[in-house]
């Protein structure tokens, strides 16, 4: 029998969502973590040696340089996502990028022009998108549990207040709406199917010019709309409502999956809730990256849909700024 092919994983960066994927990394079948690069070598190999990760390196081309590499993890500062996510596809590596992936649409072109030239995968890390429950909200809205879709509503929202933190400079792509209103806007274009025909926004905007909140409205091509809200100054919110002809389904912690997280059905005085299976929040999206990289399997997160979820963000943007 034929020895299991183990996608090797090197971390580009050190950023605190490392910490939830690197576990996922050690664990998952056909995955392995084996370095991780930072701009000092000191840096890099304190977090190799706090993570137990096997190699260390000083510099990020050295971790595109590496032969025991095969995918890599981007989680940099927003603005640096196209230029490393190019690079690394260039030198050979498949990609899994943190949100959003660009904070342009010619960005997201640029990244699928240079897969189609290397051969190599790049997606998107939108971890809700593999989870099972979000795939249970997508089988119940598609099996018509709540009739005809008509209306959606999102939050996700958190206090900000570590000084310093990279969300706050908009030279690096912070925001709140590139950072958490990203999910329940890319949330309602997967379900809807589509890009919205209609966009309006709204921001409240910090010292440092970024929207320390942010409330949109979108509206499809067949009537159905979708309403948000985001941002750095409300208490902890991840939900989403999903409002249909016979009834609604309310999903708890739909973005930061856990424990909590729960999806409940309501049809007129009946609420019932709806089982999943429970798994950790980042299983999913590196299962599919082994996939897509071996077995020639699709992302379940497109490069087309990061593009219509970075195209939405943009115009959301424009349309506050008016």
């Amino acid at each position: 029998m034929a020895a299991t092919r183990v996608l090797r994983w090197g971390l580009l960066g050190t950023a605190r969502i490392n910490r939830a994927v690197i576990p996922v990394m050690n664990e998952a079948a056909r995955s392995s973590l084996e370095a991780v690069a930072s701009r000092s070598l000191d840096r890099a190999c304190t977090y190799a040696a706090e993570w137990q990760i096997p190699r260390a390196l000083g510099s990020y081309e050295e971790l595109l340089a590496d032969p025991g590499v095969d995918a890599i993890y981007i989680s940099l500062p927003n603005s640096l996502h196209v230029e490393w996510t190019v690079r690394a596809l260039e030198a050979g590596k498949h990609v899994l990028c943190e949100k959003p992936l660009a904070l342009s649409v010619e960005g997201v072109d640029e990244i699928e022009a240079a897969v189609r030239r290397t051969g190599r995968v790049a997606a998107e890390a939108f971890m809700y998108r593999h989870h099972p429950l979000t795939l249970a909200v997508e089988r119940s809205v598609r099996e018509g549990a709540i009739g005809e879709l008509r209306f959606m509503r999102g939050a996700f929202t958190f206090p900000l207040t570590r000084a310093g933190d990279v969300r706050f400079d908009p030279a690096l792509g912070g925001g709140s709406l590139w950072d958490v209103g990203c999910y329940p806007v890319s949330y309602s274009c997967f379900l809807a199917g589509t890009a919205p025909a209609e966009v309006f926004g709204w921001q409240e905007t910090g010292p440092s010019g970024i929207d320390m909140a942010f409330a949109g409205m979108l509206k499809f091509p067949n009537g159905l709309a979708a309403q948000f809200d985001c941002g750095f100054r409300a208490a902890f919110r991840a939900e989403m409502e999903i409002v249909g002809t016979d009834g609604v389904l309310r999903v708890d912690r739909a973005f930061r999956t856990g424990p909590e997280s729960q999806l409940l059905l309501t049809r007129g005085d009946e609420t019932t809730p709806v089982s999943f299976d429970r798994e950790d929040a980042y299983v999913g999206e590196i299962r599919d990256m082994a996939a897509a990289a071996f077995d020639g399997a699709a992302p379940r997160v497109p490069l087309s849909e990061s593009r219509r979820t970075v195209e939405t963000l943009r115009r959301l943007y424009a349309s506050a700024a008016r």
